[in-house]
């Protein structure tokens, strides 16, 4: 069987979230934040990039550990172990250099900043810290809130995107007292520098800055491409949060963002690249929440930060997003789908699936991960933030080398899209249960089922299998649970 590729496409064991994709001469490159597997807060791993020829997206190459935590100079400050969300770019000079941000306190008293930059010759080589950006002076440019870097060479001008946008209280009082002493005491900052933090027009919404050619110094100062306050705009709905991502399709250029939602990348296009945008509509959400009207509470699976942008590898565009898993936002998985740009520009929201870079269905033939389900809800799954749960619902997570839906319970339904049926075939699943139950298998989200698998108690990892026929096709697959209690780790398909 040819090999295939499935959401989330590296190794299972491997969490790189934020990911920011670039093709550089005949691979593309993956370029995120890494979390760890089972990990107790955001970005806890050094970078390690992953990159695949353009024109084999099954065949993705470790490429090691590319930088660093601890060369930057601001790891020694005891709350800067870990690097967040990055970009690359390759500058004028032909060299690679990679834009970050530390998390922690910037040693003044403040939050994220500066950006740091690291240089590379090649596109996933050793990097070596170069220095962070800053005004002509050598004073570092920290300039609004120094968050998510996303930069892009607009044909030799070297433009760098930043910001975060925090949901201040719309009261007449606000900032009051009572919120201005809680920041002093939380941040160390003065009075003055709170007053003017809580200044939301002039320190809050998506910025760009233009560098010099030497990749550090500001060329010219940062600016405001979309408004804080959206009412009465077409951002309203869909405002501005984090990761900022820049693309250049043609003549025009793509903003892409997640917005205060917390579970969907979105877009906006301008013909400029630092005004004037025009909000586009959603790219994919990691709940496939407004995908045909759906609602948050009847979300798909547990949501949370997403992080991500667009690519064109071989003539056909995607956008990388990321997952959770193992209950919390600390171990996020990099997935991708196809979308079009249609000739108006817009990109019309597309769905989570388990195949989105196979170049079509997956087939039903050998085994597949249990946690390659792109659907896995039990009616009330929640949004993420930034904690692990504690509560029980069915989630993707890991024991030693194993890695399975856990914690399902009785509705909850695990969903595959999409595997290209071709009539009947034998269906089994690995699983461990203590009470038993059943799997009703349809080719519908609470479809009528096509068959029906018993499954008897199992201490340990065990196979069940049964006939079924949904027909020919390329069809989802759904899985809904019913019993007290179970563990998935496989699903497989045979004569």
């Amino acid at each position: 069987m040819k090999k295939q590729v499935y959401n989330p496409f590296l190794p299972l064991s491997e969490c790189i979230p934020d990911g920011e994709p670039h093709v550089f001469g005949d691979r593309v490159y993956l370029y995120g934040s890494h979390d760890k597997e089972g990990g107790e807060t955001f970005c806890m791993l050094d970078y390690t990039v992953y990159s695949a020829p353009v024109d084999d997206l099954s065949d993705w190459r470790r490429e090691g550990v590319t930088y660093r935590a601890e060369q930057d100079p601001d790891y020694s400050r005891s709350d800067r172990k870990f690097m967040y969300a990055p970009d690359v770019v390759r500058g004028n000079d032909g060299k690679y250099y990679l834009y970050y941000c530390m998390s922690g306190r910037d040693g003044n008293g403040g939050y994220f900043g500066p950006i740091s930059v690291a240089v590379c010759d090649t596109p996933a080589g050793q990097y070596e810290y170069l220095g962070f950006v800053r005004y002509k002076d050598g004073a570092p440019m920290k300039k609004y809130v120094c968050f998510d870097p996303g930069v892009i060479n607009d044909n030799g001008v070297i433009r760098v995107y930043y910001g975060t946008q925090y949901d201040f209280e719309e009261r007449e009082d606000f900032p009051n007292e009572e919120y201005i002493s809680s920041e002093m005491n939380m941040f160390g900052k003065s009075r003055e520098e709170i007053l003017e933090y809580a200044d939301k027009d002039s320190v809050m919404g998506p910025v760009s800055v233009v560098l010099e050619d030497d990749m550090l110094t500001v060329k010219e100062e940062p600016k405001h491409i979309i408004p804080y306050r959206v009412k009465g705009t077409d951002f309203e709905e869909h405002p501005f949060f984090e990761a900022s991502s820049i693309r250049k399709v043609g003549k025009k250029y793509y903003f892409v963002y997640s917005s205060q939602k917390n579970h969907e990348l979105c877009y906006a296009v301008s013909d400029y690249p630092d005004r004037d945008f025009r909000f586009g509509g959603t790219i994919v959400s990691n709940g496939d929440v407004g995908l045909g009207g759906r609602k948050d509470a009847d979300r798909l699976n547990m949501t949370g930060t997403t992080h991500g942008s667009i690519e064109n590898i071989n003539g056909q565009w995607y956008v990388f997003y990321h997952r959770l898993t193992h209950k919390s936002d600390y171990s996020r998985q990099a997935c991708a789908e196809r979308i079009t740009i249609a000739e108006d520009g817009s990109i019309r929201q597309v769905e989570m699936t388990s195949c989105g870079l196979n170049g079509g269905a997956l087939k039903t033939e050998g085994t597949y991960p249990a946690v390659i389900a792109c659907n896995l809800t039990n009616g009330h799954m929640p949004h993420g933030s930034n904690k692990i749960y504690t509560d029980s619902f069915p989630n993707c997570t890991h024991r030693d080398e194993d890695r399975f839906i856990g914690e399902i319970c009785n509705d909850t339904i695990i969903g595959y899209k999409y595997f290209d049926f071709g009539g009947e075939v034998k269906f089994s699943v690995t699983v461990r249960s203590e009470s038993g139950g059943k799997f009703e298998i349809s080719d519908e989200l609470n479809g009528a089922p096509k068959a029906v698998l018993e499954i008897s108690p199992a201490k340990d990892w065990t196979e069940f299998s049964a006939s079924l026929d949904m027909g020919t096709g390329v069809k989802p697959l759904f899985l809904k649970f019913i019993g007290k209690d179970a563990e998935l780790k496989e699903i497989a398909f045979g004569e």
